[in-house]
């Protein structure tokens, strides 16, 4: 098998992967955190891994390490190999900090910025011992920043291709994280330009509510009332507009939201799905601390099949989420569809690996260590 059809390209055999963001995780107070706690992943349940967040500079548009990371960063592909020899690891660059969106719209602006955004995230993949570059700008947001998303993707595509061919080492994966529909703020995303210059897509198939007030799942794999946000209407709209389905990779979170109700009725069984409670939103809560909060507060949990997302709620708060069930089944739709694979946000927010560890069962161990 060639290294293309390993390290996931269009014609390889899966992805499963994670993101790892150490700024993410739950550190119970009082605990010994490891210097890197990248070395709590169980890298066998995974073919890629994503470290999350390199950086972007807001004047020199080249892409740097945050000091407060650069230990993890730098020992993160040695950790995780350590355990599977197979897994790949991908330095993600962005996330959704304010100023890098307005880096990311400079930088990708010219030619002369995109290459030093190139060149140097290049550079430190390579002297990090990555094998691959994740670009998470979240979102170009007008016609001029998505032409210009285009350009950046095939001329990284192209320097990736030189930089092979001049030191004779198998190309840089090159990966995007995306909306999860090929429309954001009503413009269109470049798909001939992403299938022409990324080996995949991670479609942000979540955070669909819990930003406001408005109660809703916050990861929902379908939408009965046809209104609202949902997996299967993203990705529906993104193959409808050219992107095969083998640049697909559909994400999942391990990270839920909750909202504070006005008072603590029982609302009954569909208060997840409804508009009718007035709340206050509360914000992201990892996994593991949900798992916490069930047993510790005795939370009445309901999983709602036709939505495919998971609720509980003790006293006045509300908590939307993923659990065992609703991952196992996105997961089966995933490979139902004929994607590529799917991907988890974040790892480090996980209960022990049980979410990872069903993921990878739903779709069969056979492909775990990345085909190797």
């Amino acid at each position: 098998m060639t290294d293309s059809q390993i390290l996931g390209s269009s014609s390889g055999p899966v992805v499963k992967a994670a993101y790892w963001f150490p700024d993410g995780e739950t550190k119970p107070t009082g605990s010994v955190i490891p210097q890197s706690s990248a070395i709590l992943i169980d890298s066998t349940l995974f073919t890629h891994l994503f470290c999350a967040f390199a950086d972007l500079d807001l004047e020199t548009h080249r892409v740097f390490i945050p000091q407060r990371h650069e230990y993890e960063f730098s020992t993160f592909t040695e950790i995780v190999r350590q355990k599977n020899h197979n897994v790949k690891t991908l330095l993600s660059i962005g996330g959704k900090k304010t100023d890098n969106k307005f880096a990311f719209a400079s930088m990708a602006s010219n030619r002369t910025s995109r290459e030093s955004f190139i060149s140097s995230s290049i550079s430190i993949a390579r002297s990090l011992g990555f094998y691959g570059l994740d670009l998470a700008w979240e979102y170009p947001n007008n016609d001029v920043e998505m032409n210009n998303f285009g350009k950046l993707l095939q001329e990284w595509r192209s320097a990736v291709e030189v930089e092979s061919q001049r030191t004779g080492i198998r190309p840089l994966l090159l990966t995007a994280a995306v909306y999860y529909t090929s429309d954001y703020n009503s413009v269109s995303y470049p798909v001939q330009a992403i299938n022409r210059s990324l080996d995949w897509v991670n479609l942000i198939a979540y955070e669909f509510y819990g930003l406001t007030t408005e109660i809703g799942p916050p990861a929902g794999l379908y939408d009965p009332s046809k209104k609202g946000p949902c997996g299967d209407t993203g990705l529906k709209h993104w193959l409808k507009a050219g992107l095969p389905e083998k640049k697909a990779v559909f994400g999942f979170p391990y990270v839920g939201w909750s909202w504070t109700l006005d008072d603590d009725k029982d609302h009954g069984d569909d208060v997840a799905v409804t508009h009718r409670v007035a709340v206050t939103a509360n914000g992201s809560i990892n996994y593991d601390q949900i798992v916490k909060f069930i047993t510790e507060y005795k939370a009445r949990t309901v999983y709602d099949s036709e939505v495919v997302g998971y609720y509980c709620i003790a006293g006045t708060t509300l908590i939307g989420y993923d659990d065992i069930q609703s991952v196992v089944t996105k997961v089966i739709y995933t490979k139902h569809k004929g994607l590529l694979g799917y991907y988890a946000w974040n790892v480090g927010a996980d209960d022990v690996s049980r979410l990872s560890r069903a993921a990878s069962q739903a779709w069969g161990n056979t492909e775990a260590s990345g085909g190797e």
